[in-house]
């Protein structure tokens, strides 16, 4: 009997915590906009250096100092954007030049 028991108890607990994971990333914001998950960003570098800090202490751990980033992935979502909307817009342009400049070479290697 308790072995029929393990699989489904392995189950619930496994969902369990998947269920809260998503949860957790819901409430924190992480799953909306991208604003959202830029604020949610900050409060997490803002919170985990103390914990971390306090959690190895408490273990007697010696952590090397954390780097600082300066990294927004909305900015970086928007320059990402705006790279691909300059090169769309600019494409049919180039593409033009390209090909004259293709039919150019094929005339003088045809001469």
């Amino acid at each position: 009997m308790a072995a029929r028991l393990a699989p489904v108890a392995k189950f619930l607990i496994k969902g369990g915590l998947a269920g809260a994971a998503v949860y957790v990333a819901y409430d924190q914001g992480l799953l909306g906009s991208g604003t959202q998950g830029a604020e949610a960003l900050k409060k997490a570098q803002a919170a985990l250096p103390p914990v971390i800090q306090e959690w190895t202490s408490y273990l007697g751990w010696e952590l090397p100092p954390t780097p600082k980033f300066d990294f927004s992935p909305s900015d970086s979502w928007n320059k990402g954007v705006q790279s691909v909307m300059s090169a769309l817009s600019v494409a049919p342009t180039r593409a033009c030049e390209y090909t004259v400049e293709g039919w150019k070479y094929v005339k003088d290697l045809v001469k």
